[in-house]
């Protein structure tokens, strides 16, 4: 089967029903997206199809023939990052990491869609992506910067506008935080 990911096209051996996530980290040796909760619930492996963000846990492989599959590796280069990416190192919205390859993916659609910086737009787009460790403040200050189209210097970080806690994960419980 043949997969184009990154804008590179692959031949692949595994089954047409493999998850596409399995075969972009077992078989691509993609590793951006992450295998969290394997559920489609944490948004740990997102990925865009065909620029739309889906979860690659819950794709089979089939889905993605003959489509555009992006990882945060096909946003930019360490030489050249997306405006997305260069936002998250300058509002430091990542700590352990985990979760930042699915925020940077789904922050870029949303982006790209013409998202505006408002808040609550910005949390309902990232709605059941969830991290364990940023409290989302600082996420939510990054996406609303390259909504703007501020500029974002990467050799040094952001002072956040806000010291509020917030979820974006739209369960109720805090979606974040420590667990």
């Amino acid at each position: 089967m043949d997969l184009v990911v990154n804008a590179v096209s692959h031949e692949v051996d595994s089954a047409p029903l493999t998850s596409l996530l399995e075969v972009l980290r077992e078989e691509l040796d993609i590793t951006g997206p992450k295998a969290g909760c394997e559920t489609g619930g944490c948004g740990a492996c997102t990925v865009l199809i065909d620029g739309e963000p889906r979860r690659s846990c819950l794709t089979a492989l089939c889905m993605a023939e003959g489509r555009e599959v992006t990882t945060v590796e096909g946003l930019g280069t360490p030489e050249a990052l997306s405006a997305v990416q260069q936002a998250f190192i300058h509002h430091y919205a990542a700590q352990c990491g985990f979760c930042t390859s699915g925020m940077i993916v789904a922050s870029s659609a949303y982006v790209d869609r013409g998202g505006s910086p408002d808040t609550g737009a910005i949390q309902e787009a990232l709605g059941g992506h969830y991290c364990r460790c940023t409290g989302y403040v600082k996420i939510l200050d990054a996406v609303a910067a390259v909504a703007r189209g501020d500029d974002a210097d990467t050799m040094s970080t952001a002072a956040s506008p806000t010291s509020s806690y917030v979820s974006i994960g739209g369960t109720g419980n805090g979606g974040g935080g420590a667990a």
